[in-house]
């Protein structure tokens, strides 16, 4: 019955993990920051993944630890923070592999004593409470695990893991199938579904059931595994006999000694023991000759014991399947001898051991079963050792089954032939020592001595053709560098050059260069013609120079809506009028000294603004005297709506004068409402204290900003308010009395008294309007406000011509310094350019707006203020003064060889989110433009970790600009005297440019944030404020102190005082720290937010003292009070989400950003509130609603018909309407009608979100008017009728801009987004709304979008939630750090192709040669990392080779062949490299015949054919390999791609071997750059086998004889018979190579024909380009293909981009009109676009 119920559920987890296999999102698990998300790995996954890796060969253990090492490290060296776990429970599944069972068990103990990893084994199961209790504490957001076992048992055991994973929230990672490269690892991502938390609940107790029935199973499979080698011996008694074993053994050897010798004679003793034995039992089991059953009598002494023995084994007793004790004996003598050889030999003369294909005989493994089983039991028990000198240290090491083989096949085969070879003198002693040992330890009978080695003739080794692997039979070419006569090779690489292998130039390899025959169809294409650029090809928005009234109409709504688009940016409204103003040169020295005399003008003019501002405040004056009287009316009957009233007065009033007589009025209010308040109130405990802030406000307010207007009088009323408060001390100090006050006086003051010290109130309660420290002195060079001091050294940097890094907070106002650049620029000349790069579409559309809102020029004819250049679309970029772009476009227009006289005019370059030079797409090419650029540049971030890195980096690349000007410069000069005029008389030098690079950095927000935790309690939303410091724990502080930007609101710091005084009882410092006696605050009426923050870091300093000082258990303690206690239900919180809109609108926390990492996620959340909405409207609605408007519409529908009738009537009769009476009625009656449909159809205001106050409807309708035909148009208007809206990558950018403007003017107050919001995107708000984790919630993401909250000057304080975020991570991601920038591995074969062609057809020679070496010499990845620079090098040596071979440049480094159409795909290397060598080679011609000759139409068999080749070459998205086991049916899509054709299958097989010989080549030649001593240590442990040469042994010389072919391979590797030659096979692991030469296979541009994971399973590719190309269906792809929408969407999208700019490049390069493969390419591109555009 329960075998039943364990089959059946058994494959219903498999079908429910299946189904979610194809889902899987493979992306990276770290989000590019210094520590990841925690997260789990199962041990297990680990070791079968390692051991099933292609490189491995089974019985090396030290390899199997340098491939368990090497990927932690890995992990760890992009921040991994993980835990590993190895379950009791999984190790049943090993029973059929005891020599797995031994190595995890080491592997355990390795891990756990040689790393710092934290390594968990108590665990029975993922079904036990431990694990669900551990879970709930560390929360971990995945956890890696295999998919498949190395039997169903294990798979089964996966599977379990798997589904429990789900159920408590964990994301599962697929361990097959990972991708490294050097900042990520990519891998399979199994998201934690709703739907999985309800399979474990529903089917809880067959879970269990099933699990039960496993665990019986594997019960009985122990048994069944040991019973024939150990007979009547069950698992216990092995566990005693390893005991005593040990126990022996620390008797023997008190003094202690190592794992590897310990472990050598403890193990063949048991084995032999238990050998005997087992030959004992056999034969008492057996029958004698004559038929009798023989018992064996017990014995007596050991010579007994000894006889027994060699009669026990006589041949005529054992069958013949059986070998005999002695046997086991010799195996053992080879064991130890090849121990004593591990101990020896360094892993530099092991890495050389000749490889033995042979496999072991049948009989042996029967024996080498028992002895793993041996061992096994022995490393169970090591603890025994706890009390006992034993070095751990080689667990790594303990056996190296490969060399046993060796020296076994020497001893069977070389030595029984006469070649009698020494074992040197340590060796033999050694080996002597380790047998006499065991001969100790072995009891039961004598061991033979330990010479001679063999006294048996068995052969332990199956005998084969040829036992030794031939290094020689595959090895790599030793190919020679072909000679190139460049000097820009010259120059960057020159050094290296001369130790390199040159081929002479009568080589074969060289001449065949000479001319390579292009085949006969190809003598129509012109490859070398300069191919139109992305430019050119980029859609241009509108016809610049077009004069057609259409055109220009469109042009002009353009500029109208971008103004208006702008202008709900900022509330900047008014535009800088731009002046030309010619500049002499020596206006740059600086500020000139003040003239002595004032001229006439100045005097008039100084006179005129005089008079001008006293007319100014007399205006003011009068209109304050107008409004007073109802503004103090309001204030008498609510105060507070009052002073709202008089602080909107206050915001738009200029006269210091007025301004202070209001606040005095404003004053004098608060006091008596604070009187009537405390009177009415007398008796009750509490007070409303919101009327005493707002006196406080007041009070501040006055002696900060008009303390010089203040009389005697004035002075007095604030004493008096402040004795009302029960501040006496302020007020004496503000204005002494004389008279001593009586007690009953004091009595009566009493009750008006707020109840506690004056500074506490302030940090309590009025900690947002705290005063901010702000300059009151004006900047002449900004109109609009006050600059801070950082603010203003960025105004100086730009007015100096510098360039700066600048870090500050999220809307602190960085970017005030890029627009004022502009601006300067502007004025400078009509000439000069400034480029802004922004990372997104979105944003360079925002910008856009705002610069065309802000500034307006007259500019030339032709000439324009503001361009944009997207890879979608373009509008006037080289003729415009800003141009807006992304990074590749700029990097288009930088590399473009005949776009140099344009990149002259860039004076300036702003990069906007500069940290995405760190991110995972695109970011070389950050590096790219910030080395090429000559001018000057701003680089603004709100977060990065290491900011002075950055710019010494910038720096040192400034310093090179600097030389390379003056070098120019020179030249230049020189060439006017000879008299030869250059190319380009006034360039960038005309402006001096500075070459310093300044680092500003602010860290203060305007506005705190405070953070809060939702959580469900009785189906309501409950929030809990989160302290910053409940994210710490002492350890944190302890070893990294508080991080820098973990900052506390004032009544944040009260509560950790509050905290700490009420945990630790006799504090010393309690009362110094008391609010009311800290120094900063002590007798002072103004405290400021600096104050404050002073206190904070008192605070925090004295934590940390009390941490490092020994109270740190009090510390704790605080920590703990100080979180909250929200906890969190399994409840589906998507649908929970619109009460939790509901809850903070009645909080008035809106408008507010809801953040949640999920397309699908965000449409559905805001399509949920509003259908949360309509619902409560239906609810509200009168029962007979819906049908009165039925009839109203209908009576509508007439009375218009009837009126357009009577207009026809009217028309006809060219006569005066007589019945002028008849249609007026029905306008009147039309308008009635309409008015009470929009009445009825109305929705209420509590059941929309909306601000209808916010937009009026004109505005509205533009806006909506723009989204009319769009694929989310309708849906999103539905939805911001409702005040809601989303915004998400895939939408339109016309969508986008609806809901961002809606969204600024304050109309929509509820916004669910993808993290596309927190790039820089303007949209700030009340509070931000974290609802969904995700791996791409990180410390960076969070702090980008966190500070979306808090507008500055609506809101003194940003509120930020956390909806469905698990505890652990909200800790985190407060407490990380942000990203180190990290360079990226820099170049790629097609960037040198285009440097290449830069280098050589660029206009100005010179510039370009400068601009291709500042590429090439400063990457981040080798700033200060000589060996790096070596390596980029000789990777650039390596393209140049390929390039030249390839036929794509000349051996003098200039472009031919089809270098054009190679760089123009550049976005898709390798792919663009094959498809070009598809071309060459005449493939495409053959494939694409017209259905008849002369046509010029193609069939659909050769339109799929063209595009399955296509979809091999471009947008590869593979399944994981078990999907591929699934019995699915598909209905429209074929789901896994079919296999290349054979001919394109062999063209590529035969482009990817001549890669991969040249690059094992250059992998040979960069080996020399490795560092061999960390080579010869394990990577994470750090053990080292180094150590002296063993020299006088002849069998080691004789052993370790390999020493050719093992250059660029890990030692490691090479100990599993592994040679360079494996480097050509295409399926050899990328990490077989050296690990610190810093490149890998994994930058070869090869292109797989078949990829397989790392287990050797095929990875099948997803067809769904081919598919959507056949069925033309979204849906399709969605359902078979298993795809998101949204991705999808963008797939096909750039699948069409890139047939498009294929076909328009083949078109360019051909000038045959009728060329076959032009016109197939033409036809596909323009199918494919037209299915697409359907969508």
């Amino acid at each position: 019955m329960e075998e039943n119920v364990f089959t059946k559920f058994s494959k219903k987890m498999s079908r429910l993990i299946m189904d979610e296999m194809p889902k899987a999102e493979y992306s990276s698990l770290f989000n590019d920051f210094v520590e990841s998300e925690f997260f789990l790995i199962d041990g297990d996954s680990l070791l079968i993944t390692c051991i099933c890796e292609i490189s491995f060969t089974p019985g090396q253990s030290l390899h199997f630890f340098y491939l368990v090492e090497r990927y932690l490290v890995d992990l760890i060296s992009k921040g991994g923070q993980f835990t590993v776990v190895f379950f009791k429970d999984a190790e049943h599944a090993y029973f059929n592999f005891p020599e797995l069972l031994s190595l995890r068990t080491a592997l355990i103990l390795h891990l756990q004593n040689n790393t710092t990893i934290d390594v968990q084994t108590t665990f029975s199961g993922c079904l036990s409470e431990e694990w669900e209790s551990f879970l709930e504490e560390g929360y971990p957001y995945f956890l890696i695990v295999a998919d498949e076992g190395l039997n169903d048992i294990q798979t089964h055991l996966f599977n379990f893991l798997i589904i429990h994973s789900w159920a408590r929230k964990v994301n599962v990672v697929l361990s097959s199938g990972q991708e490294s490269d050097v900042l990520r690892l990519y891998a399979y991502l199994l998201p934690s579904m709703y739907r999985h938390q309800i399979f474990l609940q529903t089917n809880k107790q067959t879970i269990e059931v099933a699990y039960i029935t496993l665990l019986n199973q594997l019960e009985r499979y122990k048994v069944s595994a040991l019973a024939p080698l150990f007979g009547s011996l069950e698992w216990n008694n092995m566990m005693e006999e390893a005991h005593e074993t040990i126990s022996l053994l620390t008797q023997i050897w008190p003094e202690g000694s190592d794992i590897r010798r310990v472990f050598c004679v403890t193990s063949c003793s048991l084995s032999l023991r238990m050998y005997h034995r087992f030959l004992e039992n056999r034969n008492s089991r057996g029958f004698h000759q004559d038929g009798q059953i023989r018992t064996a009598p017990e014995c007596s002494s050991k010579q007994e014991r000894h006889r027994r023995r060699v009669i026990s084994t006589s041949p005529t007793e054992v069958k013949s399947n059986c070998l005999t004790l002695q046997e086991m004996e010799d195996l053992c003598k080879l064991h130890c001898l090849t121990v004593a050889l591990l101990l020896h030999l360094p892993l530099s003369q092991r890495a050389c051991a000749r490889f033995i294909t042979s496999h072991w005989a049948e009989d042996t493994k029967s024996l080498l079963k028992m002895k793993k089983w041996c061992e096994y039991f022995i490393l169970r028990n090591i603890h025994i050792f706890e009390f006992w000198n034993l070095n751990l240290i080689h667990l790594s090491d303990l056996s190296d089954e490969l060399l046993l083989k060796n020296v076994a096949f020497y001893y069977e085969n070389e030595n029984v032939k006469g070649l009698h070879l020494n074992l040197g003198d340590t060796i033999m002693k050694d080996y002597e020592y380790l047998w006499n040992t065991i001969s100790k330890l072995v009891r039961d009978f004598e061991v033979g001595q330990p010479f001679p080695l063999r006294t048996t003739k068995f052969c332990f080794l199956q005998k084969k053709p040829s036992p030794i692997k031939d290094s020689s039979s595959e090895t790599v070419p030793n190919l020679g560098f072909i000679p190139m006569s460049s000097s820009l090779v010259d120059q960057f690489a020159g050094d290296i050059l001369k130790d390199l292998p040159f081929l002479k130039s009568d080589d074969p390899i060289v001449t065949s260069l000479v001319k390579q025959k292009e085949f006969d169809e190809l003598v129509h294409w012109h490859s070398h013609k300069p191919l139109s650029d992305d430019y050119d090809r980029t859609k241009c928005q509108f016809d610049e120079k077009s004069r057609d009234p259409r055109a220009l109409k469109s042009l002009q709504k353009y500029h109208v809506f971008q103004r208006f688009y702008g202008n709900s940016l900022e509330t900047v409204s008014s535009k800088v009028i731009v002046t030309q103003t010619i500049k002499s040169k020596k206006d740059f020295s600086g500020p000139k000294s003040k003239k002595a005399h004032e001229t006439k003008a100045e005097i008039i003019a100084r006179e005129n603004k005089k008079r001008l501002f006293a007319k100014e405040e007399q205006k003011e004056e009068q209109k304050w005297n107008s409004l007073s009287f109802s503004i103090e009316e309001e204030m008498k009957a609510n105060l507070h709506s009052g002073i709202k009233k008089l602080e909107d007065f206050l915001k738009f009033c200029k006269s210091s004068s007025v301004k202070f007589r209001v606040e005095m009025v404003g004053l004098t209010a608060c006091l008596k409402a604070w009187k009537e308040h405390c009177r009415s109130e007398e008796g009750k405990i509490t007070k409303d204290l919101s009327v005493a802030v707002q006196m406080m406000k007041r009070i501040h307010s006055l002696m900060e900003k008009y303390s010089e207007l203040l009389q005697e009088d004035d002075r007095q009323l604030i004493a008096r308010c402040l004795k009302y408060l029960g501040f006496d001390e302020l007020a004496s100090s503000l204005h002494p009395t004389q008279d001593a006050e009586n007690d009953v006086k004091a009595k009566k003051r009493n009750k008006y008294s707020v109840g506690m010290g004056p500074a506490r109130f302030q940090l309590q309660y009025m900690g947002h309007y705290l005063i901010r420290d702000e300059r009151k002195d004006p900047d002449p060079r900004v109109q609009d406000f006050i600059p801070d001091t950082w603010q203003r050294e960025l105004l100086d940097v730009v007015d100096k011509n510098e360039s700066a890094v600048i870090v500050a907070p999220t809307s602190s106002g960085k970017t005030y310094a890029s627009y004022y650049c502009m601006e300067k620029v502007l004025r400078e000349s009509n000439d000069g350019v400034v480029v802004y790069v922004a990372p997104t579409k979105a944003l360079v559309n925002q910008v856009a707006a705002t610069v065309q809102n802000r500034f307006t020029k007259s500019l030339p004819s032709g000439e324009a203020l503001c361009g944009v250049f997207t890879r979608e679309y373009r509008h006037e970029a080289f003729n415009c003064q800003v141009l807006i772009t992304v990074p590749a476009c700029f990097e288009i227009l930088l590399l473009a060889p005949h776009r140099q006289n344009w990149v002259k005019k860039i004076r300036y370059v702003i990069f906007d989110e500069v940290h995405c030079l760190g991110g995972e797409i695109g970011a070389e090419i950050w590096e790219h433009l910030l080395v090429m650029i000559r001018c000057p540049f701003l680089a603004l971030s709100a977060t990065i970790s290491n900011p002075e890195h950055l710019t010494e980096w910038l720096q040192s690349v400034k310093w090179y600009w600097k030389a390379e000007d003056k070098r120019i410069e020179n030249t230049v000069t020189s060439k006017r005297h000879v008299g030869r005029h250059p190319g380009f008389p006034k360039d960038h030098l005309q402006v001096k440019q500075s070459y310093k690079v300044r680092l500003v950095l602010y860290g203060e927000r305007y506005n705190d944030l405070e953070k809060h935790v939702c959580s469900v309690k009785d189906n309501d939303i409950h929030f809990d404020h989160f302290h910053p410091c409940a994210a710490l724990t002492t350890d944190h502080i302890e070893r990294y102190g508080f991080p820098p930007d973990l900052s506390l609101s004032p009544r944040e710091s009260i509560q950790l005082y509050d905290t700490m005084f009420q945990i630790w009882e006799s504090w010393p410092r309690a009362q110094e720290l008391c609010p009311e006696n800290f120094i900063h605050f002590n007798n002072k009426l103004v405290i400021k937010k600096m104050d404050v923050r002073k206190y904070e870091e008192s605070l925090k300093a004295e934590l940390t003292s009390w941490i490092k000082n020994g109270n740190i258990e009090e510390a704790r303690m605080v920590l703990k009070t100080l979180s909250p206690n929200a906890d969190f239900s399994p409840e589906n919180m998507i649908r929970m989400f619109p009460l939790l809109v509901e809850k903070l609108r009645k909080m008035e926390k809106l408008p507010a950003l809801f953040f949640l990492f999920k397309l699908g996620a965000v449409e559905n959340t805001a399509k949920s509130v509003s259908a949360f909405l309509e619902e409560k409207q239906e609810k509200k609605r009168p029962p007979k609603a819906d049908k009165e408007a039925h009839v109203m519409a209908n009576k509508l529908r007439k009375v218009k018909k009837s009126i357009e009738k009577q207009k026809i009537i009217d028309e006809k009769s060219q006569k005066k309407p007589r019945n002028v009476d008849q249609s007026l009625i029905h306008e009147a009656e039309h308008d009635n009608l309409l008015k009470s449909l929009e009445k009825n159809l109305e929705i209420p205001q509590d059941c929309t979100y909306a601000d209808r106050k916010a937009v009026d409807t004109e505005t509205l309708q533009k806006v909506f008017d723009r989204v009319k035909f769009t694929r989310k148009g309708e849906e999103l208007k539905a939805l911001a009728e409702r005040g809601i809206g989303y915004h998400h990558g895939a939408m339109n950018f016309k969508e986008k801009q609806l809901v961002e403007i809606l969204f600024r003017k304050g109309f929509l107050r509820v916004v669910t987004a993808t993290g596309t919001l927190a790039l820089g995107i303007n949209m700030p708000c009340r509070s931000v709304v974290f609802a969904q984790n995700s791996v791409y919630l990180d410390a960076l993401n969070y702090r980008q979008m966190s500070g979306r909250a808090g507008r500055r000057g609506q809101d003194l304080m940003g509120d930020v939630y956390f909806f469905d975020i698990p505890f652990p991570k909200i800790g985190k991601l407060i407490k990380s750090n942000v990203p180190e920038l990290r360079g990226q591995f820099p170049l790629s074969i097609t960037l040198v192709l285009r440097l290449m062609l830069l280098a050589s057809k660029g206009d100005d020679p010179e510039d370009a040669k400068a601009k291709v070496l500042s590429v090439l010499k400063h990457s981040l990845l080798s700033f200060k990392q000589p060996r790096a620079m070596d390596m980029l090098k000789l990777y650039f040596l390596f393209s140049l080779q390929f390039l030249v071979k390839e036929g794509y440049l000349d051996q003098g480094g200039n472009p031919m062949g089809f270098a054009g159409l190679v760089s123009h795909l550049h976005y898709h290397e390798p792919s663009n490299l094959v498809f070009v060598s598809f071309l060459v080679s005449g493939l495409f011609h053959d494939l694409c015949q017209p259905t008849r000759k002369g046509s010029k139409h193609f069939s659909q068999d050769v339109m799929e054919k063209l595009m399955l080749v296509l979809a091999h070459l471009f947008g590869r998205r593979y399944f994981p390999p078990k999907f591929q086991d699934a019995q699915y049916d598909f209905y429209q899509s074929k789901v896994f791609l079919d296999d290349l054709p054979e001919d394109f299958s062999d063209a590529l097989d035969e482009y990817n071997r001549k890669i991969m010989e040249d690059f094992s080549t250059f992998l040979q030649i960069v080996s020399k750059l490795a560092d061999m001593n960390q080579e010869y240590q394990l990577p994470l442990s750090k053990i080292k086998f180094t150590g002296k040469e063993c020299e006088d042994s002849q069998l080691v010389s004789h052993l370790m004889s390999c020493k050719e072919g093992r250059v660029a391979i890990s030692p490691f590797v090479c100990l599993s018979g592994n040679f360079d030659g494996d480097l050509l096979q295409l399926g050899t692991p990328n990490h077989v190579t050296l690990g610190t030469i810093g490149v890998n296979r994994s930058q070869a541009p090869v292109l797989l024909s078949q990829r397989f994971d790392n287990r050797g399973r095929k990875m099948p590719l997803n067809a769904y380009a081919l598919d959507f190309y056949k069925h033309g269906s979204l849906l399709g792809l969605v359902q078979d293909n298993r795809m998101n929408a949204g991705d999808a969407y963008d797939l096909l999208k750039d699948f069409a981009l890139i047939l498009k700019s294929i076909s328009v490049s083949l078109r360019e390069l051909c000038e045959n009109e009728d060329d076959n493969v032009v016109l197939a390419f033409e036809q596909l591109s323009t199918t494919f676009w037209e299915k697409f555009s359907n969508v």
